[in-house]
């Protein structure tokens, strides 16, 4: 049996500003209608098993929610209260099976890659899969076609010329442009004598047994080991959410698989891959990955170029215009602007930083920002006033909470709202509206079969979202 394991932790922060902290690019349909997350599932060969989804606690909705979506059931989300790297979420992957009495092979998957030839990628599972039966750790090394600094690469060695399978000699750090063009340059040497290439590049795609992995790490990395072990032994279910011992878990080290063991374990090997792959890192190479008009140009949303070559334009919700320029990304959010050459798209990080130091809230949020039961989206805000429009699912509701600061004033839109307001329990249609008070207990509710919209206006000396006292939450949160 072939397991998927999904890994979704990352915060995509060179995607900065449309993907932020708290919805990061895996979420977001960056190449086509559905997001990279639900590409990495619905492209999964069918004779394998629901996928165990790993992610951060503050994502879990965005993964149940993106699974409810396409159809899909999942072997549970493991909810990491931290990231720890590669090497802690796979081992827990591996625990939840081995603790029962299973040993599947795990399919290791980033939940933000992109693979065009579906094909090709099936067949090399197929190889990885016979591999991995005989103990074999199976890392799928890309076949790269530019001298490529954004990835790490993998040096590999063939057992024999025929073989389809590459021993690993060693994992490299993303290197600098003169040292990628060496490695391009032995790998066309080696392709004109008809032999296996020496230099892929590292895609973080494995397939292992999950007893195979433990051993090993438990051999090399003993001390993450056993901090996942203590992290399941109180984990408990909360639908489909599988929660640890949080406490154990921040003890764990953090390490990448390919450390803690691809590069220290006698059993790797290398599967050559030519999916068509890439890796949505950076604008660049997000413009790479899209058809392009006759200019080279990429535009997303309501935009206008004149005399503009080789960029990549974005607009959320107005007109954005470019005239006379070439090579940027320009891409426009309700909330905030980004133009940058696409040369330096990978250094977005170093904005990202600066916001988090300022403590600005655009590090981490959209001005519409997502919640289990729908979204809502600030619309405007100044000194004692803020105004949200809410958004409800059909069969959804907030919790049952008070404000210590800001009263509240709804106005239904769409939809039939049940509102609990102190004692008072009663219902709105579209045109009608509430006032909460300061300090009240309320809720809003949504128990049609359509979504619910209301326009929230809050007033008071205090109007940030951690004035929420929770009484009661279908959603557990405090």
């Amino acid at each position: 049996m072939i397991v998927p394991v999904i890994l979704s932790g990352g915060s995509g922060t060179r995607l900065w500003p449309l993907s932020r902290k708290l919805h990061p690019k895996q979420f977001i349909d960056l190449v086509n209608d559905t997001t990279l997350f639900q590409d990495t599932i619905l492209r999964l060969p069918k004779d394998t098993s629901n996928p165990l989804i790993i992610c951060n606690e503050e994502h879990r909705f965005l993964a149940a929610e993106q699974l409810r979506q396409i159809n899909k059931e999942s072997n549970g989300i493991i909810l990491e209260p931290i990231g720890k790297n590669t090497a802690p979420a796979i081992a827990l992957a591996a625990l939840k099976f081995v603790n029962y009495g299973e040993d599947p092979l795990l399919l290791v998957l980033s939940a933000d890659h992109l693979i065009q030839d579906t094909d090709t990628f099936h067949q090399s599972i197929k190889i990885a899969e016979k591999l991995a039966k005989g103990n074999k750790l199976v890392t799928f090394g890309i076949v790269p076609d530019k001298a490529e600094t954004g990835y790490g690469y993998i040096q590999a060695q063939p057992e024999n010329v025929e073989s389809s399978m590459m021993n690993v000699e060693c994992f490299k750090e993303k290197p600098n442009l003169k040292l990628a063009e060496e490695y391009l340059k032995e790998n066309s040497t080696l392709k004109a004598k008809n032999l296996p290439l020496a230099w892929y590049w590292n895609s973080g795609m494995f397939m292992f047994k999950a007893s195979v992995y433990l051993n090993e790490l438990e051999k090399f990395e003993p001390e993450i080991l056993n901090a996942c072990k203590k992290s399941c032994q109180t984990e408990y279910k909360d639908k489909d959410f599988i929660r640890l011992n949080n406490d154990e878990f921040l003890k764990c080290p953090e390490q990448s698989v390919d450390y803690a063991v691809m590069e220290k374990t006698n059993n790797s090997v290398v599967i050559p891959l030519d999916a068509n792959w890439g890796d949505i890192g950076s604008w660049d190479a997000l413009w790479n990955a899209k058809i392009k008009d006759q200019n080279g140009n990429v535009s997303e949303g309501d935009v206008i170029l004149d005399e503009v070559k080789n960029t990549y334009t974005y607009s959320s919700n107005r007109l954005v215009s470019a005239i006379g320029v070439s090579d940027l990304v320009i891409v426009d959010t309700q909330d905030a602007l980004l133009v940058a050459d696409k040369k330096h798209s990978q250094n977005i990080k170093n904005i990202v930083n600066q916001l988090k130091n300022d403590g600005r809230s655009e590090a981490d949020n959209h001005r519409k920002v997502f919640r289990p039961w729908g979204y809502y989206d600030s619309i405007d805000a100044d000194d004692g006033f803020q105004v949200k429009r809410i958004l409800v699912n059909p069969g959804a509701k907030l919790s049952l909470q008070k404000h210590q600061h800001r009263a509240e004033h709804w106005v239904v839109v769409k939809g039939i709202a049940k509102i609990t307001c102190g004692d008072k329990v009663f219902e709105l249609k579209a045109n009608q509206s509430a006032y909460i008070p300061k300090g009240e207990v309320h809720r809003l509710e949504n128990q049609e079969k359509i979504n619910l919209e209301i326009i929230e206006i809050q007033t008071g000396d205090y109007l940030g979202e951690d004035d929420i006292i929770r009484l009661e939450d279908d959603y557990q949160r405090n």
